[in-house]
């Protein structure tokens, strides 16, 4: 059963496009911009409401010979949220063998799938989805002679199969997805062609759109492809030189670290020790139970608020009840890339570990240790460093982790920007008794230094005992004011205001 839905232009043009209850709204907006000759970003509207291109028209709530209307799209491509399913095996090492993020909705399929491939964790799996090869011996055996079929990646997005080079050069707003999210089910077949003679339809369809930069992407910063295109994974055969052949550009450079503001260096210059190993300062726990902040003297007039500070709590209630628009993906990537250049400007900070006994240890850090190194040095002041203990942020629920690799570098991982206080928490195992042991070793118990803290002298001025607090001025001032605004207005109220008993 087929009928038909009828597409206007802006300039009352309109043309009639054929539709089946499996033919997919995006195609629809296909055919109509072909019709008309029109190129760009459209969207379709019925009676003022979008229409969801990414469903079939049975599901789309629109009546046969329905009247819609040709919309240009925003320029700004919206972010969509992208699932990636990668089949078994290749999809276990990731949670729920998904692979993804946010991209653009002017992002092609192509774009997407060589996205996934340069993450991180796509990376360390060494995950291959566009260049794949499968070797195909004339015997039918899985050695002997024979050539290099390409295996093509076959996408299923919601029941829509794309499984041409033609398909993933369509966008994700060309698809019907402007914003939201999506998931993309992979899978793979192996198809009659050489692997040599699909490098050179992927060089063909797909080179200029990898080289060239989008001016109208919203984020700037996930452009970047994988590199180089990857080795096929073959058994038995050799793979020809060409599959390394490099289809992207190299990564653009982010922002000047120079550029942005270095941290500002501790004032005192302490003497780095010959062993990276050994702490810089220790300091021994203090010799009372109260808080040093407990024990100061302080002026209590100074906590009396003043009408400043009430205005000053209005303004901020009012600052916040104002609507703010959110973020761009272009600023959020200004952002992340102040941030990390913030970082890459940092050479060293100083990580204060404190000990359960309130004995504490100082150490530098560089960008290239590790969470391991920083275990380590923890080890070599304790007192039984086979007991078990973990190192936690304070502020946070992170958990510095005892591992030894580049992804566990502390100041890049953990976004460690200046000194930082690190808090030592025993593991369950350790018994109650151990914990009660003190936990430096003896020398280093005989190289800790207590902790001074300067006493300032309380300074009071005579002029401001003199005169009344701020707040007592203001508030009088605020209730003789009320009082007199009330009196004139209750004289300005007639009898018929008054209430009943009174004449």
């Amino acid at each position: 059963m087929s009928s038909h839905v009828v597409v206007m232009s802006s300039s009352a043009r309109s043309t009639k496009v054929k539709v089946t209850p499996g033919t997919y709204m995006s195609d629809v907006l296909a055919q109509a911009c072909q019709s008309l000759n029109v190129s760009g970003n459209f969207i379709l509207k019925h009676k003022q409401r979008t229409v969801d291109l990414s469903v079939p028209f049975r599901i789309a709530g629109l009546p046969s010979g329905a009247k819609l209307d040709l919309v240009v799209q925003s320029k700004s491509p919206a972010p969509v949220t992208v699932a990636v399913a990668i089949p078994s095996p290749q999809g276990d090492p990731f949670p729920n063998g998904r692979l993804g993020g946010k991209y653009p909705s002017n992002f092609t399929v192509w774009q997407i799938l060589r996205q996934v491939e340069s993450l991180p964790e796509a990376l360390n799996a060494k995950l291959n989805i566009t260049a794949r090869g499968m070797a195909s011996t004339s015997s039918g055996l899985p050695s002997g002679s024979g050539q290099l079929l390409y295996e093509q990646p076959t996408l299923n997005i919601m029941g829509r199969e794309l499984a041409t080079f033609q398909d993933f050069q369509k966008t994700l707003s060309q698809l019907g997805y402007n914003s939201g999210s999506v998931l993309i089910r992979l899978s793979y077949k192996t198809t009659g062609i050489t692997f040599f003679e699909a490098q050179q339809q992927i060089a063909q369809y797909f080179r200029e759109l990898e080289t060239a930069k989008p001016e109208d992407s919203a984020t700037p910063a996930t452009e970047t492809d994988a590199p180089a295109l990857v080795q096929p994974a073959t058994e038995g055969s050799e793979q020809p030189s060409t599959a390394a052949k490099e289809l992207t550009p190299a990564v653009s450079e982010i922002a000047n670290p120079t550029q942005v503001a270095p941290v500002a260096e501790p004032q005192r210059e302490r003497s780095a020790p010959s062993d990276p190993l050994q702490p810089v300062n220790i300091y021994a726990a203090p010799t009372s139970a109260t808080p040093q902040a407990a024990l100061t003297k302080v002026n209590e007039a100074d906590f009396t608020p003043s009408i400043v500070h009430a205005q000053m709590h209005q303004a901020r209630l009012k600052e916040s009840g104002k609507n703010k628009r959110l973020l761009s993906d272009k600023e959020l990537e200004e952002q992340a890339a102040a941030a990390e250049a913030k970082l890459a400007a940092v050479q060293s900070i100083e990580v204060k570990v404190r000990f359960p006994d309130n004995t504490s240890a100082s150490w530098t850090i560089t960008k290239e240790d590790t969470g391991a190194k920083l275990y380590k040095a923890v080890r070599t002041v304790m007192a039984n460093s086979s007991l078990p203990f973990r190192l936690s942020i304070p502020g946070t629920r992170e958990v510095i982790r005892d591992e030894d690799s580049p992804r566990n570098q502390l100041m890049k991982t953990y976004k460690l920007t200046g000194n930082i206080v690190v808090n030592l928490l025993w593991d369950e195992g350790v018994s109650p008794a151990t914990r009660g042991q003190p936990f430096l070793k003896t020398s280093a118990a005989q190289a800790a230094q207590r902790i001074v803290v300067p006493d300032l002298a309380a300074t009071q001025d005579d002029e401001e005992e003199e005169k009344p607090s701020a707040w007592k001025q203001n508030s009088s001032k605020i209730i003789s004011d009320v009082g007199k605004q009330g009196d004139e207005a209750m004289k300005k109220i007639g009898k018929f205001f008054k209430l009943p008993g009174k004449k």
